[in-house]
């Protein structure tokens, strides 16, 4: 059985004994920008003490300014990769990022279960910050019903999340509440929906902003929605940064 989200942190966090740190393979697409993909999964890793490894399942010609061309990784590269890396070192948790296809996730699920891959962190990397598409329907399709029930967290963005559910991206702290009690029936452990693109009036209003303002200070302006069983749905409330350099923001 695959361990609660909690235990989850738990493992990774502490790794077992004998060992320096703990490992993460991430598997996903590359950034030649360095803002998102893999470069951001691993800069994550090693500013949290872990170690990272890679299998590549796509190369994107990236910047700030958005996907320019994606050139995907053959599958059997991609299994190849994946057990080159948890047939020697193995891993406390796999991270999933851009799949850009069907044959892609499947490749990925069964490896994930062949090597049995307890901690999951399915990132359904859909829909880039730019807007650029990166996976279509059939990969959408595959995602849920190969990938999502075994996921420990899963963290969509906002139009991740309408288009895992075949509605329209939330547009409010109401709807995202909503849209993650919706993402968790599809079978995750775990829902973290990233409120980046939440409308400035809605982010502002999130509680304490108002008393913040008042005192001079930048209102909240950010909120995630985090959902599973034993919690319900709860909302996590942050001071946003003031600037517009958010290239991969999703990843780190």
């Amino acid at each position: 059985p695959l361990p609660s989200f909690r235990a989850a942190l738990s493992l990774l966090v502490s790794g077992v004994a004998g060992s320096a740190a703990p490992v993460m393979l991430t598997v996903a697409g590359s950034d030649s920008g360095g803002g998102a993909g893999i470069q951001a999964d691993l800069k994550a890793c090693e500013a949290l003490g872990v170690f990272g490894t890679t299998a590549l399942v796509a190369l994107t010609a990236q910047n700030t300014l958005g996907v320019h061309a994606v050139h995907p990784v053959p599958a059997a590269f991609v299994r190849a990769q994946i057990d080159a890396v948890l047939g020697d070192m193995g891993a406390h948790a796999v991270k999933t990022g851009m799949l850009p296809s069907e044959e892609a996730i499947a490749t990925v699920a069964e490896a994930l279960d062949e090597h049995a891959v307890a901690i999951r962190v399915i990132d359904p990397v859909i829909v880039a910050a730019s807007g650029d598409v990166l996976a279509g329907p059939a990969a959408v399709a595959a995602l849920k019903r190969l990938l999502l029930p075994t996921a420990t967290v899963l963290t969509p963005n906002m139009p991740e999340a309408g288009a895992l559910l075949g509605v329209a991206a939330p547009t409010s702290v109401e709807e995202m509440r909503a849209a993650a009690a919706a993402l968790l029936d599809l079978g995750p452990q775990a829902v973290l929906l990233k409120g980046g693109r939440l409308p400035a009036p809605e982010a502002e209003a999130a509680e304490g902003g108002a008393a913040e303002a008042a005192e001079g200070r930048a209102a909240v302006g950010m909120v995630d929605v985090y959902a599973d069983a034993e919690h319900g749905v709860v909302e996590l409330r942050y001071r946003r940064g003031g600037t517009k350099k958010t290239h991969g923001a999703g990843w780190t």
